[in-house]
């Protein structure tokens, strides 16, 4: 049996949530006592090479709503949570001489700027102090799946495949109050808006995805989508809408942020099918989630050539970087008016549809022919949902330096037909 460590750390990251947190259930098991830990690093409110702030204030505003849920949480477990607008390093050295901490529980990543997070803690910490690191982003575990994440199918349908025939997705890890005292004396208080950089806003009332951050406000969703009304039914036809609340799950932000698991979707549609029916509804929102772990196992295959202008494939294209063109697309002033629509929708909310995201980004990468990099680097500054393997997989499948094996453009006319064919969407966004 495993010694219990005096004092751990919980490095909160991108797993947002209490329940099905594997991480934190790690450390409470192997610990008397936890304290968690988030930093709002500066950095990641700054301008990047791209002349976009990383992080806008729509993600900033639901961000900072998780962390107020997180830690209301964390304090029915009797766990401090304790949030720094700070450099972490210097932060984490504090703490474990404070309270003589033997170890670090996080959330294993592998692109480059989280590495570099990582690496620069575990440098500051005394060779004592033991670090855990474990996936617990997936809805497949890499340790579940028949390959080795550097043998990842090149194409989807081969990597669906294989997991839907070989592997299981784990069950749910269900955190349990333990007699632990973990409170530390340090005044909380969480940053503002204003203190990260942002003025406060009121949510624009047109919006099609208008939740607040947090687990409690992800659970009432789950329930609300899957039982209460019973959209997740109709999700395969309803999926490519743009207008209102329920044309697709909108459960993408909680699942950015952690704040909700794949598994907990994933369980929950098996409760759905098991209490209603099952059909292909809900099998497509399974289908969507092994799309995101596939840009996940994809981005840990190539690890930064997803952020490479020649992407995975190392194809070189003519590509341009005209600002003026730039600012148009992100104003929603080109030629085009279903690209403005969604772009006028994205600056306004921070949210875009699936189905105008694949068409803004062929436009930008396809017909303006722009370094795709750049509308990439805009979506992770404005899109309330950004994932980096989702973002960047996307961008580059689109562009033609992916995943996609037919390499396709976009026909945007034809596209606002078949689904804006009676303008509602336009109407509502370019009045």
């Amino acid at each position: 049996m495993q010694q219990k460590q005096s004092t751990s750390i919980v490095w909160f990251t991108d797993n947002l949530r209490v329940q099905d947190n594997s991480v934190l259930n790690k450390a409470m098991k192997n610990s008397e006592r936890v304290i968690g830990i988030y930093f709002l690093i500066p950095k990641q409110f700054n301008k990047t090479q791209f002349g976009f702030k990383k992080t806008e204030k729509f993600r900033a505003k639901f961000l900072l709503d998780t962390l107020k849920d997180l830690k209301s949480e964390l304090d029915a477990l009797n766990i401090s949570l304790l949030v720094f607008n700070s450099v972490l390093k210097d932060q984490i050295s504090k703490l474990v001489n404070t309270y003589g901490v033997k170890a670090v529980y996080h959330q294993k990543e592998w692109t480059d700027e989280e590495i570099r997070r990582i690496n620069s803690v575990k440098k500051c910490l005394p060779s004592d102090v033991i670090v855990h690191g474990c996936y617990d982003q997936f809805l497949f575990h890499p340790d579940d799946v028949t390959f080795h994440y550097s043998e990842t199918p090149k194409v989807f349908t081969q990597f669906r495949k294989q997991l839907e025939r070989k592997s299981s997705v784990r069950p749910l890890v269900s955190v349990q109050p333990q007699k632990i005292c973990s409170k530390v004396e340090i005044d909380f208080k969480l940053p503002t808006l204003e203190q990260l950089g942002f003025e406060d806003f009121d949510v624009d009332l047109r919006t099609a995805c208008p939740f607040k951050g947090g687990s409690t406000s992800a659970e009432k969703r789950l329930d609300y989508y899957f039982f209460k009304t019973q959209s997740l039914g109709v999700y395969k036809k309803t999926r490519n809408g743009l207008l209102g609340e329920n044309y697709s799950s909108k459960f993408s932000p909680w699942l950015a942020n952690g704040s909700l698991s794949a598994r907990q979707i994933y369980w929950k549609i098996k409760d759905f099918e098991q209490q209603f029916y099952a059909n292909q509804s809900t099998y497509w929102l399974f289908f969507e989630l092994i799309w995101r772990d596939f840009f996940k196992f994809i981005s840990l295959k190539h690890e930064n050539a997803i952020f490479k202008l020649e992407g995975i494939l190392n194809i070189t294209y003519n590509w341009t970087e005209n600002s003026k063109f730039v600012k148009e697309w992100t104003d929603g002033r080109t030629a085009d008016d279903f690209v403005n629509a969604n772009m006028i929708e994205l600056k306004n909310t921070g949210w875009m549809s699936n189905r105008g995201r694949q068409n803004v980004a062929s436009f930008f990468a396809k017909t303006l022919k722009i370094d795709w990099r750049i509308g990439a680097a805009y979506f992770e500054s404005m899109l309330l949902d950004y994932d980096v393997h989702s973002n960047y997989g996307n961008w580059m499948y689109v562009s033609g330096v992916g995943n996609d094996p037919r390499d396709r453009t976009f026909n945007l006319k034809r596209q606002a037909e078949m689904y804006d064919g009676d303008k509602l969407f336009r109407n509502h966004w370019l009045k």
